[in-house]
């Protein structure tokens, strides 16, 4: 494979170690909510409103930012009906192919959350609740998240690609 997409392979999978390693600080941040919440609720008998919204937002920002790393380490699930009986190359090629689609369908979800994205930061969105917070910063998450997962794939498809090829990238 070219030089360049070696280094984009080895730079996407830099960054979406980071951001999955960050996103797994985020649930520490959400116990530490939860925890709180239920001391406040049981302790001193005062009920927290923003908690139980607050760690779906965070729990969002989990999966969507971890999601790319998951990726990166084969975690997702995969149906293998005749998959396991294929040689290395010829798994390769099918997984270039249903990449295509991931693809497709990241782009499409990329273009909704820069969308939503934009209305909220211009409208100062904001969730219909007793806390009503801003809902910017959860979508400003989803769509890094997105933008995470479609870079590991394409990293994936080259890294298909060559492996399809008979010269792997390592």
């Amino acid at each position: 494979m070219p030089t360049p997409i070696v280094l984009f392979v080895t730079w996407v999978d830099r960054i979406n170690r980071l951001a999955g390693r960050f996103a797994m600080l985020i649930f520490f941040v959400m116990a530490a909510i939860m925890l709180w919440s239920t001391i406040s609720r049981t302790i001193f008998g005062a009920p927290v409103n923003w908690a139980m919204e607050m760690t779906q937002f965070l729990l969002s920002a989990y999966y969507l930012l971890g999601g790319a790393y998951a990726f990166q380490h084969g975690a997702h699930v995969r149906m293998d009906l005749f998959y396991s009986r294929f040689s290395p190359r010829r798994r390769a090629g099918l997984d270039a192919i249903t990449l295509l689609a991931v693809i497709f369908f990241l782009v499409v979800l990329l273009w909704g959350g820069i969308s939503s994205t934009q209305y909220a930061i211009q409208y100062g969105q904001k969730n219909y609740s007793s806390w009503s917070p801003l809902l910017w910063p959860v979508k400003v998450a989803m769509t890094i998240g997105i933008f995470l997962m479609l870079l590991q794939v394409i990293a994936q498809f080259c890294r298909d690609i060559a492996q399809a090829r008979g010269r792997p990238i390592t």
